[in-house]
């Protein structure tokens, strides 16, 4: 049966604790500093003018995967990439996005969501610099909302248990594209043989 109202979502789920439901900020503490500067990835969520949504990883080492310009700004780099571009286009039609960003080993994340643009340029862009190459685009968010996430789902998942990890027993994305669009003639090659050809182009 669908839900359609709050009221009777409210009824299944109850109400958050005052310390959950008043815990949103609309500004960086040093603490969130050093959460950003220990994240290797962030989740970047958009959605376009029509509410078709995205989300987008990004990955670099630690310190370089965002830039705080101040207390109510971000940026977070764009490097080389497949090109096709969905949450830049997204943004350029609906400003707002959402991020999640993942501290290895910890199960808690910290999210910061508002309003987002695209530049192609800024000061800061040789602070993020890997290997001596500059970003060639970043989005800048300025915060409307920044709160921790609990644990709960990454305990859940065992996330970080590597004795859970099966990483091997699913085809590589070639292999499942020539299965999925056999179309597109894929060439078929393992993952490792992909990663080991990507890490040669990751800036």
């Amino acid at each position: 049966m669908h839900i359609t109202d709050e009221a009777r979502l409210r009824e299944i789920v109850g109400e958050p604790a005052a310390v959950v439901r008043d815990k949103v900020r609309q500004t960086l503490s040093d603490i969130d500093r050093a959460w950003l500067a220990a994240s290797p990835v962030v989740f970047l969520a958009t959605s376009d003018d029509h509410g078709r949504v995205d989300v987008s990883p990004k990955g670099d080492p630690a310190g370089k995967v965002v830039h705080i310009v101040d207390d109510t700004r971000i940026a977070i780099p764009e490097r080389p990439g497949n090109r096709r571009v969905d949450g830049y286009l997204n943004i350029l039609r609906n400003p707002h996005a959402g991020t999640i960003f993942v501290v290895p080993g910890r199960n808690d994340t910290l999210r910061v969501n508002g309003a987002a643009r695209i530049v192609d340029d800024a000061d800061y862009f040789d602070a993020l610099a890997v290997t001596g190459k500059r970003p060639i685009l970043a989005v800048e968010i300025d915060v409307d909302e920044v709160f921790y996430h609990c644990s709960k789902a990454f305990l859940r998942a065992d996330l970080w248990k590597p004795e859970s990890w099966t990483p091997r027993t699913l085809p590589s994305v070639a292999a499942i594209t020539r299965m999925v669009m056999p179309e597109l003639d894929v060439p078929l090659v393992d993952d490792r043989e992909t990663d080991e050809q990507y890490r040669k182009y990751l800036y």
